[in-house]
């Protein structure tokens, strides 16, 4: 497959810059810093070291025996809820903390959802000797709590963000303003595959490594390929991570799920893929839940992280060309899945990843016999609350 996007950030009619004009010159200086540092044997040695002895990679993919049996389906998981910090959101902060540095910058913002890509921000903040402020939607503060206190705990400054629906689109929000006013010596970490380019592209680069080490350990266990890949998708970047390099295989098919949330209703899901139309936000044209007015509508997931109303555009390329096929699980089905992994695997997951295991075992007769390789993207102990009030413990 053609590598995207092009030199001026399209993946197909997806993506661009669409940002205010004080903000072009520092997207220019990331753009050909990245070129520079990706380049720069040393910088690259350096993320390398960190990656293996600070971050513990590679991850291993595990053969879920017990689910397999139950659901007649060969499960397999990258498990990137083995990474520091419990996600694979520190795999792009350790990258884009290093280009900061390279750039000379010394303070380092980021938004959060899930809180996540927050804890791994803060995380790379104290490593590297660098101020550290994380936007937060009010909403997400709340039932996100464990991962707000590890951020204090790491030094960084939580900013809850009231307006808007409060949650991830208004931290982003947030952040933005706070990057227009302070770009001179701030690096803004954006978590996921959204965004003017280069972001989009930087982020996914970073995420590739999910693939890079996945192919060959997937060969080496199963003797093949997976007959499916299948990844969380809110923003997109475990989903991008994963597919980069499983997009140069054939035959493997790529899968996206999107949160269905409650139901089919507008402001009861947040499934852009399935539900939205392509229209510009927060830097980027690509799918987004919009009124026929262009407005955002308002989104729901049981998972913070992806509870956002648009998707990185890459995404909406894969989807628009046939590339990857993009499905939706319930919360429902999400909790579902949540529990049969605690029960039979012993493993308890992020509800994020939980939406691509809740999407297999929904539809169990359809991956039947299949060997399906599914991105465990995080660890569940961030959304403890959340669990504790949907499943009453």
């Amino acid at each position: 497959m053609e590598r995207v996007p092009d030199k001026n950030g399209y993946y197909g009619k997806f993506g661009g810059k669409f940002l205010p004009e004080t903000l072009v010159p520092a997207l220019k200086q990331i753009e050909e810093s990245y070129e520079k540092f990706i380049n720069d044997t040393e910088a690259q040695a350096k993320l390398n070291d960190l990656l293996k002895r600070y971050a513990g990679r590679p991850t291993p993919i595990y053969f879920a025996e017990n689910l397999s049996n139950l659901l007649d389906v060969e499960i397999y998981l990258k498990r990137e809820d083995l990474v520091h910090t419990g996600a694979h959101k520190l795999n792009n902060a350790l990258g884009q903390a290093l280009l900061a540095k390279y750039m000379g910058k010394t303070r380092l913002i980021a938004e959060t959802g899930a809180g996540q890509h927050g804890v791994a921000t803060a995380t790379c903040a104290a490593l590297m000797g660098m101020e550290c402020e994380v936007f937060m939607g009010k909403v997400d503060v709340d039932r996100q709590s464990p991962n707000v206190k590890r951020m204090k705990l790491l030094g960084t400054k939580v900013t809850p963000v009231y307006s808007g629906s409060k949650t991830l689109k208004d931290a982003i929000n947030a952040a933005m303003q706070d990057w227009v006013a302070t770009v001179q010596n701030t690096h803004y970490i954006l978590g996921s595959v959204v965004g003017a380019h280069p972001f989009p592209m930087i982020v996914r680069d970073f995420q590739s490594v999910i693939s890079k080490e996945a192919v060959p350990q997937f060969l080496e266990i199963a003797g093949r390929h997976p007959d499916c890949v299948v990844a969380s998708v809110g923003g997109g970047s475990n989903a991008a991570g994963i597919f980069a390099k499983y997009l140069e295989v054939e035959g493997v098919k790529l899968i996206g799920v999107e949160a269905g949330g409650r139901s089919n209703k507008d402001g009861d899901h947040s499934a852009k893929l399935n539900y939205g139309r392509p229209g510009i936000v927060h830097g980027n044209f690509t799918y987004i839940l919009q009124t026929d007015e262009g407005n955002l509508m308002p989104v729901h997931s049981v998972s913070a992280g992806l509870d956002y109303p648009a998707v990185g555009p890459e995404h909406s390329y894969l989807k628009d060309i046939g590339a990857a096929v993009y499905e939706t699980c319930s919360d429902r089905e999400a909790l579902d899945a949540f529990q049969a992994l605690c029960r039979h695997e012993g493993i308890i997951p992020a509800l994020e990843s939980s939406h691509a295991l809740g999407h297999v075992m929904a539809h169990k007769e359809k991956y039947k016999g299949q060997k399906v390789l599914i991105n465990l993207s995080g660890r569940g102990d961030k959304d403890m609350p959340i669990i504790e009030e949907e499943l009453g413990l």
